[in-house]
């Protein structure tokens, strides 16, 4: 996309790695740069604010020829007469809209005729919901509070995940001083604290682990703490005719391994092609099929993550097997450092679902292997 060097001139933190805190104390180390065999972009991963990156996006996509509109929101799709999904129906943001279909009643809308739609609208997707994928997926159903600190003791060029029994805590360099700390604990764990004040339950509940509250004590909140969730969401399928969904508004299960990103990114790079395709097409059964594959190839790249997100947020909220995993790994730097690659999406996720590594990771040192570290598949 032409976006690297401008989020490296934007003052973007290098990340070498990551360590996972389990509730025992166990810490798990794993490298971006490591002897696995699998070499990533590069040695470092890079770390920015969003609103950072939002924008370096948006200048990429206007320089691109894209027309911004801004101050606009998207309320509802627009249908032909065979029912294929021909545009959008938006509305400034101070417009009122008493029919969510905005048939009736509606105030300051305009409708976007387009031969093609793509959702790119994040979790509670309008577009998902207005052709009728939307899914609440199985799983945990989580929020997360975020926000930016300056002051953070401790901070490293590794990202830290730190589980506990009731959550975990997240924290990270982004840059220019700042770290972005994260908190993500079971919504029915949260009670009034959305509506009252965010930073004071992530900045609470940080103060109440004795192994973490020293990295806050002299730390300045230096952003709005905003909350997101939950989570656990999915489409049964990311295309319709006349549409197609990428990024969150796809499927999003759990941030622990940091998807959101790189989910996004990837998932524009496989729906370009087929994008050309669909809009290409003589025939509309002709688009219908560019985007179908879409959603064919959007599951094949992505099926092996979807298996290790739901595997980490089993072992979070299990204990017992947590901590067994953990010491594991600990003990392993081999078998870490795959699992972080995996996490960092340049190791295959097939190497960390092998049964041979899951095996040794729910049964440490009773299941005896041939070498460290563990051989790799071809």
């Amino acid at each position: 996309m032409g976006a690297l060097d401008a989020c490296e001139a934007a003052g973007a933190a290098h990340l070498a790695g990551m360590v996972i805190r389990a509730p025992s104390g166990a810490r798990i180390r794993g490298e971006f740069a490591a002897a696995h065999g699998f070499p990533a972009f590069r040695d470092r991963g890079l770390a920015l604010r969003r609103p950072v990156l939002d924008s370096i996006l948006l200048e990429r996509a206007r320089a691109a020829g894209v027309e911004i509109r801004e101050g606009e929101q998207v309320i509802s799709v627009l249908r032909d007469p065979r029912g294929a999904v021909c545009g959008v129906r938006v509305r400034g943001l101070g417009g009122e809209v008493n029919d969510l279909e905005g048939a009736n009643g509606a105030r300051d809308t305009t409708d976007l005729r387009a031969h093609l739609v793509i959702g790119a609208d994040g979790l509670r997707s309008t577009i998902a919901r207005r052709i009728g994928v939307a899914r609440q997926a199985l799983g945990p159903r989580r929020l997360a509070f975020i926000g930016h600190y300056r002051g953070v003791e401790g901070i490293t060029d590794f990202g830290e995940m730190h589980v506990e029994r009731e959550g975990y805590a997240g924290f990270a360099d982004v840059g220019h001083g700042l770290t972005n700390v994260a908190v993500v604990v079971p919504r029915a764990s949260v009670r009034d604290a959305v509506a009252g004040k965010p930073s004071a339950f992530l900045e609470g509940w940080i103060a109440a682990r004795p192994h973490l509250a020293p990295r806050m004590a002299h730390a300045a909140r230096a952003t709005t703490v905003r909350v997101t969730g939950p989570f656990a969401s999915h489409a049964s399928r990311a295309w319709g005719r006349g549409v197609a969904l990428v990024g969150d508004a796809a499927d999003f299960f759990d941030p622990f391994t940091g998807e959101g990103i790189y989910a996004a990114l990837r998932g524009g790079e496989l729906l370009a092609p087929y994008a050309l395709e669909s809009l290409a097409a003589d025939r509309p059964r002709d688009a219908d099929a560019a985007l179908r594959a879409y959603d064919r190839a959007r599951r094949k790249a992505f099926r092996g993550k979807w298996a290790i997100e739901r595997l980490v947020a089993l072992a979070v909220g299990a204990p017992a097997l947590l901590e067994r995993a953990a010491a594991t790994l600990e003990a392993s730097p081999a078998m870490a450092n795959l699992f972080v690659g995996v996490a960092g999406d340049f190791v295959p996720a097939s190497e960390v679902l092998r049964p041979g590594y899951l095996a040794r990771l729910v049964f440490g040192n009773l299941v005896r292997s041939r070498s460290e570290p563990l051989p790799l598949s071809p």
